[in-house]
């Protein structure tokens, strides 16, 4: 399950302590991995941060619970549109490492 959240930039910081926090818990964003963007690197909202996660249902509920003072969910077509460009960046990412170790 692709998920983003995204949050006000004002409030990145408080983001980046829930994100951060306790990094060996078996249900941290750090064992499951997450991607943080700026609104503009993603073609979206300036003044909001994003958060990608790819996991599965049961830790998007435990995220939702941890992120709700600080980050929400976003909206289908802009969490769609952020999904297909960090899957292209990942894929492209991937075929330079072929490139280089070919």
């Amino acid at each position: 399950m692709k998920v983003v959240f995204e949050c006000e930039t004002a409030k990145k910081a408080p983001l980046t302590k829930i994100l951060e926090a306790d990094p060996y818990a078996d249900d941290s964003f750090a064992r499951i991995g997450y991607k943080v963007k700026d609104g503009a690197s993603v073609n979206q909202d300036k003044t909001k941060t994003y958060v990608y996660v790819s996991t599965s249902e049961e830790f998007v509920k435990k995220a939702t619970e941890k992120l709700k003072d600080v980050a929400t969910r976003c909206k289908a077509e802009v969490e769609t549109a952020i999904v297909e460009q960090i899957t292209k960046e990942e894929e492209a990412a991937e075929g330079g490492m072929g490139a280089i170790f070919g």
